[in-house]
């Protein structure tokens, strides 16, 4: 028993740390892409999955910035980065970045978009933060520890809304880039639009995870996400007492992702399983 209370407190002594890096080193990346946006908007480099799902010189910066960061402190770690910045490690600990979620929103100058950043030790997501600059909002989770909302106003903790019913659930969501995609999910959305209070389609899944996680929407669904996307909001949703997963007790992944409070997390799942919304055509 002493021998697990001394791992247990050696773990969450790490995750503290690991949750302290990831702060400071999103919030720096955040604070870099406010101040060195160009004033005509940054350059488009290169799509990707569609003409519409772009990256820009300031993904790619914000990217190696928050890698330089961290392998500063710790080289022996492995990396997992939206775009490209991928390597294995030793420590057993790896980093889950999204440098911008919601590039497009950034594009254009709109203030939804986020960096992410997570840390998983052994394979499992241990600390998690995601900073939106132009919100002026930080959200921290370390698991078991709870998720937190940081502004200037100070820090609150963050609960999902529960006791929400279906008919009166505000549903977050998201569309792919490819067209047929589109198609297929607007099929799948005039099943559901009827069934729920209403749909936000924000432009960020980390936005739209931490909404849910403060409170401001009640459900989140999306086909198509990744690993950096949902890593850190997974984490933070988790502890703000919601449940995040995919169709049928599959984990949550590109193939489908669901959150919410338990209660409503089975009654959106129930909604949205027969209509089979990870099917692309």
């Amino acid at each position: 028993m002493i021998t697990k209370e001394i791992q247990r407190g050696n773990h969450v002594s790490l995750a503290e740390e690991l949750l302290e890096l990831a702060v400071t080193t999103a919030g720096e990346a955040g604070r870099m892409l406010v101040d060195k946006r160009p004033v005509e908007g940054p350059a488009v480099v290169h799509t990707k999955s569609s003409p519409t799902d772009v990256v820009t010189q300031m993904d790619q910066a914000a990217e190696r910035l928050i890698i330089e960061r961290i392998e500063a402190v710790r080289p022996r770690d492995a990396f997992l980065g939206e775009e490209g910045g991928s390597s294995t490690g030793s420590s057993g600990v790896r980093w889950i970045i999204d440098p911008i979620d919601g590039t497009v929103n950034y594009l254009y100058d709109l203030p939804d978009w986020a960096v992410s950043i997570a840390a998983e030790v052994d394979g499992e997501t241990v600390a998690g933060a995601i900073v939106m600059p132009r919100r002026g909002e930080t959200y921290t989770a370390r698991r078991g520890g709870g998720a937190r909302l940081h502004t200037d106003q100070g820090v609150r903790e963050l609960r999902c809304n529960t006791g929400v019913s279906l008919d009166t659930a505000l549903v977050a969501t998201g569309f792919g880039y490819s067209s047929e995609r589109r198609a297929r999910q607007a099929q799948v959305l005039t099943h559901v639009l009827p069934r729920v209070r209403d749909i936000r389609r924000g432009g960020s899944c980390c936005v739209d995870m931490c909404s849910l996680a403060a409170g401001r929407v009640d459900a989140y669904y999306e086909r198509g996400v990744q690993a950096w996307d949902i890593a850190a909001g997974s984490l933070i949703v988790e502890e703000a007492g919601g449940q995040v997963g995919g169709l049928n007790g599959a984990p949550a992944g590109p193939e489908f992702t669901i959150a919410a409070a338990p209660a409503l997390f089975e009654a959106l799942h129930d909604l949205l399983a027969p209509l089979d919304p990870a099917r692309d055509s």
